[in-house]
């Protein structure tokens, strides 16, 4: 029988990739998935919120996955599971189409939350499950 074992990442100070502003792990592995924290729209440079409306910080978001991703040896594109944290539904469709343009067919699984609040007074939030390939495993 295959023992598993969790692996924390702390991806303090590698680029592109925003601190941590929480007690919590950049991303989690467990065997072939791994499990990525909720990233803000936040610059990795000075952890501001981008400014600009919900496409802005859509598209920051998902730099900030990328970079978490591929800091842990994966790629964004092996997303099996995201969920979006909107704080306003009336920027379903506006996030929509900044979401399509960063992922390829097939698409991951998805599900959208509507809240109240979101840290740092974002917009949008999004966290991944992401399947590691055979080949990207070390």
């Amino acid at each position: 029988m295959k023992t598993r074992t969790k692996t924390a990442y702390d991806l303090k100070g590698v680029p592109g990739v925003p601190a941590q502003v929480g007690p919590f792990s950049h991303a989690i592995r467990w065997g072939d998935q791994l499990f990525v924290t909720g990233q803000m729209p936040t610059t990795p440079e000075t952890g501001e919120v981008v400014p600009g409306g919900v496409e802005e910080q859509t598209e920051q978001v998902l730099r900030n996955l990328d970079a978490v991703v591929t800091a842990c040896g994966a790629r964004l594109d092996d997303a099996l599971m995201v969920r979006v944290y909107l704080e306003d539904f009336g920027d379903y469709e506006a996030v929509n189409t900044v979401y399509r343009r960063w992922f390829a067919d097939p698409l991951p699984a998805r599900t959208c939350i509507g809240v109240r609040g979101l840290a740092v007074g974002a917009l949008i939030e999004i966290d991944l499950v992401v399947g590691i390939r055979e080949e990207d495993r070390s």
